[in-house]
């Protein structure tokens, strides 16, 4: 494929987020790769796009967040349609959860998020890792403030209620991002 069918046939780029973080994951490869590259990020909880539209991309990546011990529903919905399509691209899957900020749990096989979501749609992704969020208590309604602060006493985390940490490696969105880069040129 030469550099002119690459800026013909771009990389999709899809999240769905809860409190942001994955939109801003996604805003950072965007703009590693650049627009000739890479089509601006969507939201799927915005709109979920058909199979047509996701055969066209030469590689499909998708930044899904977690809530709760589940990647957002729309993030689920999005991959029950790519499911669909009939060869589709190779897909590049990031997910987003506050366990991820153990080295051990950013992989598809230590991150249990990651590894039932590829089982459940029965995924063969080119590319899976995990990134840590952003944990910001203050801005958590008091309801999620307590889920969340118990999740973080059973797992060790901070319980601070006013606590906000960013988790989120760079260098690993940024290693990601040259992944993708290196799976669009080699269709």
């Amino acid at each position: 494929m030469t550099a002119t069918d690459n800026r013909l046939k771009p990389v999709a780029l899809y999240y769905a987020t809860h409190d942001g973080q994955a939109r801003r994951i996604a805003e950072h490869i965007f703009q590693r790769l650049g627009s000739e590259t890479i089509a601006a990020p969507q939201d799927v909880g915005a709109a979920v796009p058909a199979a047509a539209e996701i055969a066209r991309a030469s590689v499909i990546v998708l930044v899904a967040a977690v809530r709760y011990g589940k990647h957002l529903p729309q993030a689920d919905r999005f991959l029950s349609v790519y499911r669909t399509v009939q060869s589709p691209p190779p897909l590049a899957l990031a997910s987003v959860n506050l366990t991820a900020r153990k080295p051990a749990k950013t992989t598809a096989t230590g991150n249990a998020y990651l590894r039932k979501t590829i089982a459940r749609h029965h995924l063969t992704p080119a590319v899976a890792v995990a990134f840590a969020g952003r944990l910001d208590y203050p801005r958590y309604s008091w309801w999620d403030r307590q889920i969340i602060r118990f999740i973080m006493l059973l797992t060790g985390g901070p319980t601070d209620p006013s606590a906000s940490v960013e988790y989120t490696s760079w260098p690993a969105v940024d290693a990601f991002a040259d992944r993708i880069a290196e799976l669009q040129r080699r269709n």
